[in-house]
């Protein structure tokens, strides 16, 4: 549990204290003080400059009080942050992962996008999901719907249901905000949700809710994984009674999956032009970039130099590269042929 921790009483004590003294000050000053009855020129002038040194005082004793609350309200939301999207482990069951998240909050440093990667018996699952709006409000979605995945991946061998536990969680979550808040949660929220799911040799399959389809780079090649209609996201709409999992053609050893939230395809410049994610990778591809971390290094580079470091919307992308060796068994016919040359039966005389 985050604590934010109070505020010490000689600090309190101090923030009331010191504009207290200042308007006394400033009484006195005006009723006890001989220079401040006259009305010459002078004396005005110098009632005038003690009223404005002590208002200037104030003011800025505010302003440092206001700003020392908002940065523990930054740290605050940037501790909460740090630990819902924690930092993901280099590799995981074979593929190298790789993963970053710019928010568009920038003075709370605080987004509504999420991610994780997790092994399990059943494969290495991901999700990559974005909640509506960005800030410190949307920080309880993501934690509903990323808690309960991390729970979920291990229980459940369905990949649809899966995403049934996270339809559950996001609805009781918003349940729950519209009794405390008054919120319409149906009307004003929801998720997109991509699961992914990559076996032992390469094969994936996908649940997707509303989200971009990842790129899938081959070589030099930018391809989307998949071309089907998605699901309506998350929350407004009850889920298909079915929920079949595409299944996407498999990762070679050395192929990369980049996910991506859809702030990074809708980033604009100042000429109002998309940013172009596809040609930024291949350009990466090409220029030599094939670990996940160059491929983000590359595409943050490109992305904030066209949004002049300031997107207008979150912005998440998740790197996963195939490393894994293959060790497929035999064909029947190719074991069958090198049995028979190795161990050739004799030949019958009749």
């Amino acid at each position: 549990m985050i604590r934010i921790r109070a505020r010490a009483p000689g600090r309190r004590l101090l923030a009331l204290g010191l504009p207290t003294a200042w308007g006394a000050m400033a009484i006195t000053y005006k009723l006890a003080c001989p220079l401040a009855q006259q009305t010459g020129l002078g004396a005005r002038i110098a009632t005038s400059a003690v009223f404005f040194a002590v208002g200037t005082g104030l003011v800025l004793h505010v302003r440092q009080v206001l700003l020392r609350e908002l940065k523990q309200v930054r740290d605050v939301a940037g501790a909460a942050q740090s630990t819902l999207l924690r930092p993901l482990p280099p590799h995981v069951d074979g593929l190298r992962v790789a993963a970053a998240q710019l928010s568009a909050d920038r003075g709370a440093r605080v987004g509504g996008d999420l991610y994780e990667v997790v092994a399990t018996e059943h494969g290495v699952r991901a999700v990559m999901g974005d909640v509506r709006g960005h800030g410190i409000g949307a920080i309880g979605t993501v934690a509903a719907v990323l808690g309960s995945f991390r729970e979920a991946v291990h229980d459940e061998p369905d990949l649809g249901r899966v995403l049934r536990r996270l339809d559950r969680a996001l609805a009781r979550h918003l349940r729950e905000r519209a009794r405390s808040d008054g919120e319409s949660p149906v009307a004003e929220e929801f998720v997109t949700v991509l699961l992914l799911e990559i076996g032992r040799e390469g094969e994936v399959r996908a649940l997707n809710c509303g989200h971009p389809w990842p790129y899938r780079l081959l070589d030099t090649r930018v391809e989307p994984l998949s071309s089907a209609e998605p699901l309506p996201p998350l929350g407004p709409f009850p889920l298909p009674p079915e929920l079949p999992a595409v299944r996407c053609p498999a990762l070679r050893p050395g192929e990369v999956l980049f996910l991506h939230t859809d702030g990074a395809e809708d980033a604009r410049d100042a000429h109002g032009r998309f940013f172009p994610l596809a040609a930024v990778l291949a350009s990466a591809l090409s220029a030599g970039a094939r670990t996940p971390q160059a491929l983000l290094a590359a595409v943050f580079t490109r992305l904030l130099r066209h949004t002049q470091g300031a997107p207008a919307d979150d912005v998440a992308f998740l790197v996963l590269r195939d490393e894994r060796p293959r060790r497929r068994a035999l064909s029947g016919s190719r074991a069958a042929a090198r049995s028979a040359t190795t161990h050739p039966q004799p030949t019958k005389h009749l």
